[in-house]
C-alpha cells in the first residue's frame, strides 16, 4: 500500500472511531433523557441511537474488509462492501419508524404527563449539537476520501442531528402549552423524516450492488473522453464503467487509424488513461481496449 494510500485509511479509520464512540456516548444520553423526562419523542431519538450503534459496528468492519487489496476470489477488490453496509443500515433505520411509529401512536392514544422537561431539553441540545458536528465531518471526510462507506454513516448521523432538534421542538412546545399530544405528534414526525432517510440508504446501497450509473460521473468521463479523443485523432465505443465503492472502474476500446504502431497506440492509450484517472473527482482506474480501424467493422460484424 502507498503512503496515501496508508495515510487515507488512517484518516478513514479515525473517522469511524469518532463515529462509535460518541454513538455509543448518545445512547446512554438520550436514554438517561428519556427516563427522566418519559417523553416518547426522546424514547425515538434514543431507539434511532441505539440501531446507529449497530450500524457504526457494522460499518466499522465493512471498513476493514474494504480496505483490503484484491485477492484470487475478489479481482475487484473488497470496497462494494459499502453499499452492502449502506442497505443494511438502511434497512435498520426503517425498522426503527416503524417501531416509532407504535411507541407514538400508543402515546397519542393514552398521552402521559411528562417530568423535568427543561433538564431533559438540556440534553437533547447537547446530543442535537454534538451530532450534527459529527455528521458534517463524517460525510466531509468520506467525500474526500472518496469513501460512500464512512459518506453514508455520516448522512445517518446528521439525521440523529434533525431528529434530535425536533424532539427539542417537541418539548419546548410541552413545556410552554402543556398540550399532552404535542409528544408523540413530534415522534410520528421523526419517524417520518427517519423512513425517507432509510429509503434513501436502501435505494443508494443497491443502486451500488447493481452498478447503476452515476449520471454526473457519466458526463465528466465522456466530456473528457471526447476531448482527449478528438485531439489524438482517434475515436472510442463500447464505454462502460462502475463504483467499486472507493473509486470508479472504466473501460472503453479506442479506434486507430490503420497502420498506426502498436507502441504509439500503447502510448495515446496510456495518456488518455492517466488523464481521466488524474481528472475523475471520485477516483478511477481505466482500462482501454486497442482496435484498429483497419478491420474494426468486420470483426465486430463476426460478433454479432
Amino acid at each position: 500500500m502507498s503512503i496515501s494510500g496508508g495515510l487515507r485509511e488512517l484518516r478513514l479509520w479515525r473517522a469511524m472511531s469518532w463515529s462509535l464512540g460518541i454513538a455509543i456516548g448518545m445512547v446512554f444520553l438520550k436514554m438517561g433523557a428519556y427516563f427522566i423526562t418519559g417523553s416518547a419523542a426522546i424514547l425515538s431519538d434514543a431507539a434511532e441511537a441505539i440501531v446507529h450503534v449497530v450500524a457504526v459496528l457494522f460499518a466499522t468492519y465493512s471498513l476493514r474488509l474494504s480496505s483490503k487489496p484484491a485477492d484470487a476470489t475478489h479481482r475487484y477488490g473488497h470496497a462494494k462492501i459499502g453499499f452492502f453496509s449502506a442497505g443494511v443500515e438502511g434497512s435498520l433505520i426503517l425498522l426503527v419508524a416503524f417501531y416509532i411509529y407504535f411507541h407514538s401512536g400508543k402515546k397519542l392514544i393514552y398521552p402521559e404527563p411528562l417530568e423535568n422537561l427543561p433538564l431533559g431539553i438540556v440534553l437533547t441540545i447537547v446530543a442535537a449539537c454534538v451530532s450534527g458536528a459529527l455528521g458534517f465531518y463524517l460525510i466531509r471526510s468520506g467525500r474526500k476520501h472518496h469513501s460512500f462507506l464512512v459518506e453514508a454513516n455520516g448522512k445517518h448521523t446528521l439525521t440523529d442531528c434533525w431528529t434530535s432538534a425536533a424532539v427539542l421542538i417537541s418539548l419546548v412546545l410541552t413545556l410552554v402549552f402543556r398540550w399532552a399530544p404535542t409528544d408523540p405528534l413530534i415522534g410520528i414526525l421523526i419517524a417520518t423524516n427517519i423512513l425517507i432517510t432509510g429509503i434513501r440508504l436502501v435505494r443508494s446501497g443497491f443502486s451500488g450492488l447493481m452498478d447503476a450509473a452515476d449520471p454526473a460521473i457519466q458526463q465528466s468521463i465522456v466530456q473528457l473522453l471526447d476531448r482527449e479523443t478528438s485531439k489524438r485523432g482517434v475515436s472510442y465505443h463500447n464505454l462502460r464503467h462502475r463504483n467499486l465503492g472507493d473509486t470508479n472502474w472504466i473501460e472503453f476500446h479506442l479506434v486507430f487509424p490503420a497502420g498506426v504502431l502498436l507502441s504509439d497506440a500503447h502510448r495515446v492509450a496510456t495518456e488518455i488513461e492517466e488523464t481521466l484517472e488524474t481528472n475523475i473527482p471520485s477516483g478511477a482506474k481505466v482500462t482501454t481496449h486497442l482496435e484498429s480501424a483497419l478491420d474494426h467493422d468486420i470483426i465486430h460484424r463476426r460478433g454479432d
